[in-house]
């Protein structure tokens, strides 16, 4: 009986533990006139739709997504947690509540909600996940289940835990199924690979990799890729005042994480550093180079 009392009580301690976590205060992001008016136009169309049928799964998902679109983080969690409520079995709605969790630095909700919504699918068939924000071509680079898997590993990145990154990521290369999901998840996984000490399996997985391999969105991935595959000395050049652009953000943090792993650390401190006086608060890039400045601290 005191067995089991002790069991039931590090369960409850570690469930407290667990519910204190400190997510951030999220910061708006800045769009110029005609994207912000865009962005609007299109929240208000789904929240029509929601508001027509607050039940309906796609009018939830599709009303959360919008909404988070232009900042609005928190409520946009609770958009899908009302989902949740009506749809638990629904994968889709941990899969973006998890998104918007990792966007608020609240890394250990975001990993319970992909790890429901891998349980979700499991020996389920796949299925597109259209953007909200499409590409040049309007071609939808990914999956329901490749971003659950690639926002798993990303979560457990960022909180250090690179073992079980590596396995998510893993398990997200599988089911990449065209070259831009591929190039994504392969460059979170080859970190994580590097930053578990595995060097052999980062060998292998960028043999993988050619400067031919045709994109339409991730050619920066694919560029820092190479920088490791190619395997020169840390280098950096005058850096900007500010990381002005998602694209220079992703650039910069594998810049850095590159020269991370060559042992300059000054250098990569001085990368993250850069990343953190842009206006890219939301991306993922942002994210883990806070992350990799409270390590290196």
């Amino acid at each position: 009986m005191k067995y089991l009392i002790s069991i039931f009580i590090i369960i409850l301690a570690t469930s407290v533990v667990q519910s204190q976590e400190t997510c951030a205060t999220p910061v708006n992001p800045s769009f110029t006139a005609p994207v912000e008016n865009d962005l609007k136009t299109k929240l208000a169309e789904a929240k029509q739709e929601y508001e027509k049928d607050p039940s309906n799964n796609d009018s939830i998902i599709w009303y959360g997504r919008r909404t988070a679109y232009l900042g609005n983080y928190e409520e946009a969690i609770e958009i899908f947690s009302k989902g949740i409520t009506l749809h638990p079995q629904d994968a889709r709605l941990y899969r973006h509540r998890g998104h918007r969790y990792i966007t608020l630095r609240c890394f250990d909700k975001a990993i319970a909600d992909f790890e429901t919504a891998a349980r979700r699918v499991k020996g389920k068939k796949d299925e597109v996940e259209p953007d909200g924000m499409p590409n040049a071509q309007n071609i939808p680079t990914s999956t329901l289940q490749s971003n659950i898997w690639y926002h798993l590993g990303l979560a457990y990145y960022l909180q250090a835990d690179f073992e079980k990154a590596v396995n998510a990521f893993k398990t997200g290369l599988k089911v990449s199924t065209n070259a831009d999901m591929y190039v994504a998840t392969a460059n979170w996984l080859n970190l994580s690979l590097l930053r578990a000490g595995n060097q052999n399996e980062s060998k292998k997985l960028l043999k993988s990799i050619s400067k031919d391999i045709q994109l339409i969105e991730n050619e920066d991935y694919l560029k820092i890729l190479l920088l490791y595959k190619e395997d020169k000395p840390c280098s950096y050049g005058t850096l900007d005042n500010q990381v002005a652009s998602l694209s220079s953000a992703t650039l910069e943090f594998g810049k850095g994480s590159y020269c991370l792993l060559k042992g300059n650390k000054h250098q990569a401190k001085t990368i993250f550093q850069n990343i953190i006086k842009g206006n890219q608060w939301a991306s993922f890039a942002y994210i883990a180079a806070e992350q990799e400045l409270k390590r290196l601290n």
